[in-house]
């Protein structure tokens, strides 16, 4: 990536929805621009858990306002990532649609464990150069991450459903402060961390950081009534809560440094902090620069670069966790790229580079079952936590592994992507063209598209010295039938 270039990431978050730009320059990002509006989708989840029309309104309006900014910018240039709301939701989808084309770029519904990845990143990357060995936690609106690493790696990470909205919401009512609610509030918090015990004890690590919305508002109230800057003390916690008991209720608090945004969910946040450090044992933390927002900027940089990609390291280790026959995916992959290549129009790497991992995971579900591999292989891609990948990413994955045997027609909405159905067919034919587990010989097969239909070709005498891959392609064109797509076969 040249000097100079500009970089986006917008991060839908529970409580706030933020747009972060940045410059690259010689391998560091300096903001170059912040906008953050309190949207507040985790109050909008129904009780059936779908997201309510003014909760979806909210959202939408922000992403167009953070659309005009985001006009000129590249696709390349920009990630948009949603949490846990958006995870919960039932009818994200709805949203998503609508919002993905106010913003102009797609948003990735990312997991759990992906979103405290990116969190590490972002904390790292604002961090000096340092062995100690970190403790990150982030509370956001209806999720808190854990995460345990060292300089630029995270070596655990973990996502618990609770966070300073939905505790507020549902152990302060109305903003109303008691004694009684902060124990219940902290209660059920450590219930719900208490699995994280065995991982993050106080010996797995040096120091400890929180990033994000809690922490940094109980940062700067705590630094505005005297304490030390950038730093958060059990004594400073116990200060903080016995000023919310006094004042009864969020509307009646009145503190220096609390901003109107944070005013109703700070009970909820600030229960779930004191939890964590009971739990954990923690007797300070240092309020982190970086957050998930930053993490996603700097992720854009890896995945510019094959061997910088997360993902790549990914497939690699769930092919070793489900025993794929490696050399079988070796050679299915570099087939399908190949014809890829052929077909495609203008830049197709990245195209190349999806199509390699969904050729390397055709057979995952082969250790489930045999006969019905396909269909596991695409369960485990929608159900596993895939660090680097986001849920729409792998979820296409999971589709390409789906179609890659059996009737293309049960992929009918995928097919209305022309990309994904070339995608699918290079697939499909270098599964068929390796049948026999040994590497064919392809330099005779053309491969073009002509509008809606798919043209392979191959040379003189091709058919004769080959009879059964020349079978299984004439089985592969009914195969197409009764699909927006026709595939036409030419063999001499």
């Amino acid at each position: 990536m040249q000097n100079g270039t500009l970089l986006a990431a917008v991060d839908l978050g529970s409580n706030s929805f933020r747009l972060e730009i940045g410059r690259f320059e010689h391998g560091h990002i300096q903001r170059v621009e912040y906008l953050k509006e309190t949207v507040r989708q985790g109050n909008g989840l129904d009780d059936e858990r779908n997201l309510m029309p003014d909760a979806m309104q909210r959202g939408w309006d922000c992403l167009a306002r953070f659309a005009e900014r985001l006009a000129d910018f590249p696709s390349a240039q920009v990630r948009a990532v949603a949490t846990q709301t958006l995870r919960e939701a039932r009818n994200r989808e709805v949203f998503l649609q609508r919002a993905s084309q106010l913003l102009g770029h797609p948003i990735d519904v990312i997991s759990g464990p992906e979103e405290a990845r990116l969190i590490y990143q972002g904390v790292s990357h604002m961090l000096p150069q340092s062995n100690e060995r970190r403790l990150v936690v982030d509370i956001g609106g209806r999720s808190t991450e854990l995460i345990l690493g060292q300089q630029f790696t995270a070596n655990a990470v973990a996502s618990f459903r609770l966070g300073s909205v939905s505790w507020s919401g549902r152990y302060f009512p109305d903003g109303h402060f008691s004694t009684q609610a902060f124990n219940m509030a902290e209660i059920a918090a450590k219930a719900v961390l208490d699995e994280a015990l065995g991982t993050y004890r106080p010996d797995a690590w040096d120091v400890a950081y929180g990033s994000s919305g809690t922490v940094g508002a109980v940062g700067d109230l705590l630094e505005a009534a005297g304490h030390p800057p950038g730093i958060i003390t059990r004594a400073g916690l116990d200060w903080l809560q016995e000023r919310l008991l006094r004042a009864q209720s969020a509307e009646r608090l009145r503190l220096e440094g609390l901003k109107e945004e944070r005013r109703a969910v700070i009970g909820g946040g600030l229960s779930v902090l004191r939890a964590t450090f009971d739990l954990l044992e923690i007797d300070q933390m240092h309020v982190a620069q970086g957050a998930l927002r930053q993490g996603a900027l700097y992720d854009l940089l890896d995945r510019e670069r094959p061997e910088t990609d997360l993902r790549g390291s990914t497939v690699r280790s769930l092919m070793q966790r489900f025993a794929v026959d490696e050399p079988q995916a070796e050679r299915v992959s570099l087939v399908a790229c190949a014809l890829l290549a052929q077909a495609a129009t203008g830049d197709s790497s990245h195209a190349q580079r999806k199509l390699d991992w969904a050729a390397r995971l055709h057979e995952i579900g082969c250790r489930i079952s045999h006969s019905e591999s396909h269909r596991h292989g695409a369960y485990i891609l929608d159900n596993t936590d895939a660090a680097g990948f986001s849920k729409p990413e792998l979820h296409r994955l999971g589709m390409l592994v789906l179609g890659h045997r059996g009737k293309v027609r049960k992929l009918e909405t995928s097919l209305e992507d022309p990309l994904f159905a070339l995608q699918l067919l290079c697939l499909r034919l270098a599964v068929t063209l390796c049948h026999a587990r040994r590497d064919p010989e392809t330099q005779a097969l053309k491969l073009r598209v002509h509008g809606s239909e798919f043209h392979l070709s191959t040379a003189a005498g091709w058919a004769a010295r080959f009879p059964q891959s020349a079978h299984l392609l004439r089985e592969e064109v009914l195969a197409w039938h009764r699909t927006p797509w026709t595939l036409v076969l030419e063999l001499t």
